[in-house]
């Protein structure tokens, strides 16, 4: 993929759900929706549920789907953070353009992910623990779209 879509990319995710950005109306029943777009690129997160969710972002130029991504995860414990997650999300390392970055910590509260692959075609894994407790997790995969 290009450097202009994986830019672009980068920049919706931060101002996204990483940043509290506004939700759209949604387009499935009890969906939430997010959208970014410059010029001709689109891109739109959307996800079902709360502590056990699933979803799915994607990239389009001109309509045309170019990229996608779907998760699905849950809050397996007490203590868990959403604007914690959100700040490693804002991470979003340009190496690695899925989650956040490969670690992240606050005080007791450390966020892990694992990416195997490249923007083409990968999947992973994030995690979140409150010391040594598991209390957040979550899988994706995604690629390119042809």
């Amino acid at each position: 993929m290009n450097q202009h879509i994986l830019s672009f990319l980068l920049r919706a995710k931060k101002n996204t759900y990483a940043a509290h950005g506004a939700q759209e109306p949604s387009s499935r029943p009890n969906s939430h929706d997010l959208m970014y777009s410059e010029g001709d690129l689109v891109y739109i997160d959307t996800y079902l549920g709360g502590l056990q969710f699933a979803g799915e972002e994607a990239v389009w130029e001109r309509g045309v789907p170019l990229w996608s991504m779907n998760y699905c995860g849950r809050v397996t414990g007490q203590g868990f953070s959403g604007d914690f997650l959100k700040r490693a999300l804002l991470l979003v390392p340009e190496d690695a353009p899925f989650r956040g970055p490969a670690s992240y910590q606050e005080q007791e509260m450390s966020y892990t992910c694992r990416a195997k692959g490249d923007f083409d075609w990968f999947q992973g894994y994030e995690e979140i623990r409150l010391g040594d407790r598991l209390i957040y997790e979550c899988f994706y995969h995604g690629g390119r779209i042809q």
